[in-house]
C-alpha cells in the first residue's frame, strides 16, 4: 500500500483540513427526493467515519465475466412516491434481482468492449487523451542531424585551435567545414558541421586578448556535447505501440519525428438528459423546486473519464420528450438523471422499452444509487441512468458509466490499490457501500454527510472506499477508488 496524502496524522479523529466542522448529520441524511429511489435501507444518513475494502478485491472484471447475478434480490428499497411491493416495469418486484456491484462493472466494461471500435485521424492539438490506433514509428531520425548540446565552441582536432569569424546559429545551415585546429561559435540546437569532433561549452574555454586563440580548460573527449544523428531513434522505428495514451508528452514526440496528425480512437461522445419538473437552473430554492446539482456536475466529471459531452440537456418529466431525446441522440452513451424507480413520473423504464432496448444492468447492489441501470438501445449505443439523488449518480458514474467509457475509448483499466481504515465503518447488510473518504497519512478516513442527497462529503473527498456487505473494521485494507482530479491538491498553500 503507497501513502496517498501527505498531511500528518495528529491523533484527531476529526480535524479534516477540508471539513473542519464535521458531526454528526441529522438523523435523515437524504435532503430530498430520491428520483431514481431512496436509499433506506442502509446507514446512507451522515453517519461518521464510514468506510471500508471490497473483500472481494479490486475491480474484478475478469474472472465473472457473463457469471450469475449475485446480488440477491432488491431489499426493502422503496421508490420514492411508490407503493412497497408495486409492479417496476412490467415485472413484479418480488422477481427483481439487482446485479452485485463488481458484476455491474464487469458487465458495463464487456458492453463497451463488445461495441465496435471506432477510429479518426485528426490534428495534433485535437489528439490529447485518445488512444492510438497503430504504433507510433519513427518518419525521420531524431535528431534528424549531428546537433550541439550546448553553447560553446565546436572545434575540429587538437587544441588549441584557430578561431573562426561569426558562428553557428540553430536554424541555420553550418558555414562548411571544419579543419583540424579550427573552432567556431554554435548554439544549442545548431547543426554541427563536418569535420568537427567535440563541443567545448563556452564556461570551459578560453580565448587570447585578440580572440583568435581557443584554449580548453579541460581535457577535450572525442564527440563530447554533440548528439548524433538518430541518437534517440532511426527513421522506421517504432516508438509507442498502438494503445498508448496521447499525453502532452506523446504530442511532442510526434511532432518531433515528423507527425501532423494521429489515428486514434475518439472520445466516446456523451449526452446528458436531467429528467425533472422541480429543478431550477438559476436562484434558491423555493416553492418545493430545488436547484439542480446534476448538470452543472455530470458534463465535466465525464470530461475527466475521457468522453466528449456533445450536450447536456434539461427535459420535464415527459415520457414522449424522454422517448424522442434517447431514440434521436447520436451520442455513444446517453446520461439520464432521475426516474430509474417506478413512481409515477419514473419514465425511464417504459421509455426504454418502447425503444426496444435491451436491459444489461437493472438495479445494483450498492448503496447509494441502487436503482441504477444499464441498457443497450442500438448497436454501440447504450444508457446508463443514474438516480437523482447527487450522491447516488456519483456512484453510478463509478459503477456503470466509467467502466463503459474506459472500454469504448479503449483505455487501459487504472491501478487499483488499498490504504488502511483508520476507523470502523458500518455496512450494509447485503450491498457494498461507496463512501466518501480523505487520505491522511497512510490511512483514510471517511466523511460525513454520505447520504445520497449529499454532496458535501464528496466535494472534499479524495476519493471513495468501497465498503463490503456487513462493514469494516478499523485498520482493514480498502479498495479506493480515486476521484479523477485527486492528485490536483488543494489551494492551501496559497493562504499559509
Amino acid at each position: 500500500m503507497t501513502a496517498r496524502g501527505t498531511g500528518a496524522d495528529d491523533g484527531s479523529d476529526e480535524a479534516l483540513a477540508l471539513l473542519r466542522d464535521i458531526e454528526p448529520a441529522p438523523a435523515s441524511g437524504h435532503g430530498g427526493p430520491d428520483r431514481g429511489g431512496p436509499d433506506p435501507g442502509g446507514p446512507d444518513r451522515g453517519s461518521p467515519d464510514l468506510e471500508g475494502p471490497d473483500r472481494g478485491g479490486p475491480d474484478r472484471e475478469g474472472p465473472r465475466r457473463g457469471g450469475p447475478d449475485h446480488g440477491g434480490p432488491h431489499r426493502g428499497a422503496t421508490a420514492a412516491g411508490t407503493r412497497p411491493g408495486a409492479p417496476r416495469a412490467g415485472r413484479a418486484a418480488a422477481h427483481h434481482r439487482t446485479t452485485a456491484w463488481p458484476d455491474a462493472r464487469a458487465v458495463a466494461a464487456r458492453a463497451g468492449r463488445a461495441a465496435p471500435v471506432r477510429s479518426h485521424r485528426v490534428p495534433l492539438e485535437q489528439a490529447l487523451g485518445e488512444i492510438l490506433v497503430e504504433p507510433l514509428i519513427a518518419l525521420t531520425d531524431l535528431p534528424s542531424f549531428d546537433t550541439s548540446a550546448m553553447d560553446g565552441w565546436v572545434v575540429a582536432g587538437p587544441g588549441p585551435w584557430t578561431v573562426k569569424e561569426g558562428g553557428i546559429l540553430a536554424g541555420h545551415a553550418a558555414p562548411g567545414s571544419l579543419a583540424d585546429g579550427e573552432a567556431v561559435r554554435i548554439a544549442t540546437g545548431a547543426r554541427v558541421p563536418a569535420g568537427a569532433t567535440a563541443v567545448i561549452r563556452s564556461e570551459h574555454a578560453r580565448s587570447d586578448e585578440a580572440r583568435t586563440q581557443l584554449q580548453a580548460d579541460r581535457v577535450v573527449l572525442h564527440g563530447q556535447d554533440i548528439r548524433p544523428r538518430g541518437q534517440e531513434c532511426r527513421s522506421g522505428d517504432a516508438l509507442l505501440p498502438a494503445r498508448a495514451l496521447v499525453t502532452p508528452a506523446v504530442l511532442g514526440l510526434a511532432a518531433a519525428a515528423g507527425y501532423d496528425d494521429l489515428a486514434t480512437v475518439p472520445r466516446p461522445r456523451v449526452e446528458i438528459l436531467v429528467l425533472g419538473d422541480e429543478l431550477l437552473t438559476q436562484g434558491l430554492p423555493r416553492d418545493g423546486l430545488i436547484r439542480d446539482a446534476l448538470g452543472p456536475m455530470l458534463g465535466f466529471w465525464l470530461r475527466a473519464l475521457g468522453a466528449d459531452v456533445i450536450a447536456t440537456r434539461r427535459l420535464k418529466d415527459d415520457a414522449g420528450a424522454l422517448l424522442a431525446a434517447v431514440t434521436g441522440s447520436s451520442a455513444d452513451l446517453v446520461i439520464t438523471t432521475g426516474g430509474t424507480a417506478a413512481g409515477p413520473v419514473d419514465h425511464v423504464h417504459p421509455v426504454l422499452h418502447k425503444a426496444g432496448a435491451e436491459l444489461l444492468v437493472d438495479g445494483v447492489a450498492v448503496r447509494p444509487g441502487h436503482p441504477m441501470l444499464l441498457a443497450q438501445i442500438g448497436t454501440g449505443k447504450h444508457l446508463v441512468g443514474l438516480p437523482g439523488n447527487p450522491l447516488a449518480a456519483v456512484s453510478g458514474l463509478f459503477t456503470l458509466a466509467e467502466p463503459l467509457l474506459r472500454e469504448l475509448a479503449c483505455r487501459t483499466r487504472p491501478l487499483t490499490y488499498t490504504a488502511p481504515l483508520r476507523h470502523e465503518v458500518q455496512g450494509h447488510p447485503h450491498d457494498t457501500r461507496l463512501v466518501p473518504v480523505v487520505h491522511r497519512g497512510d490511512l483514510v478516513v471517511a466523511l460525513h454527510y454520505n447520504g445520497p442527497a449529499m454532496l458535501r462529503g464528496i466535494a472534499a473527498a479524495d476519493g471513495l472506499a468501497v465498503v463490503p456487505p456487513g462493514g469494516a473494521r478499523a485498520g482493514q485494507e480498502t479498495e479506493i477508488l480515486d476521484l479523477p482530479w485527486a492528485q490536483a491538491g488543494t489551494g492551501e498553500g496559497c493562504f499559509t
